[in-house]
């Protein structure tokens, strides 16, 4: 048997039940963040799509006119 430490000496014995549930709950946690990962994922990759396409519609401007002097 290992020598009890700081960090297992009190730690609670889960039941059977809650360990289960604590299984289920990290199973789903660990799920959610693959989701959110892909979706900003997806998101940024979206963004970067529509700048690019914006960009590309844009006309070039034309350079400024030069300001004419009329003689008085």
């Amino acid at each position: 048997m290992t020598d009890p430490t700081r960090d297992t000496a009190f730690k609670p014995n889960l039941t059977k039940t809650e360990s289960k549930a604590e299984a289920v709950s990290r199973i789903a946690m660990s799920m959610i963040e693959q989701e959110t990962a892909k979706r900003d994922a997806k998101t940024a990759r979206l963004k970067e799509a529509r700048l690019a396409q914006e960009a590309a519609a844009q006309p070039a401007k034309a350079a400024p006119r030069a300001k004419v002097r009329q003689a008085k």
